[in-house]
C-alpha cells in the first residue's frame, strides 16, 4: 500500500451494520509512501494508522479521486 499526503484512506466495515470509514492522509511516516500514516477524520481528530487488509487508498490526482 502506497499513499501520498492528501490521499484518502478508506477502512471498510468488517461486520454487518458497520459502514466504511474514510480519513484524509495528512502525513506519510513510512518510506516511499508506505505506512504508517498520520490521518485526520472529518471531526478533526488525528491519529497514526498502519492500515490492514480491509483498507484501500483513494489517490488524489488533479482534484479527482481514483481507487487503487
Amino acid at each position: 500500500m502506497h499513499a501520498s499526503k492528501g490521499d484518502r484512506l478508506v477502512v471498510h466495515g468488517r461486520t454487518v451494520g458497520h459502514k466504511d470509514h474514510s480519513v484524509e492522509i495528512v502525513e506519510v511516516l513510512g518510506e516511499h509512501g508506505d505506512p504508517p500514516y498520520r490521518v485526520r477524520s472529518e471531526d478533526g481528530h488525528e491519529t497514526i494508522m498502519s492500515p490492514g487488509p480491509d483498507s484501500v487508498v483513494q489517490h488524489i490526482k488533479s482534484g479527482k479521486r481514483s481507487p487503487q
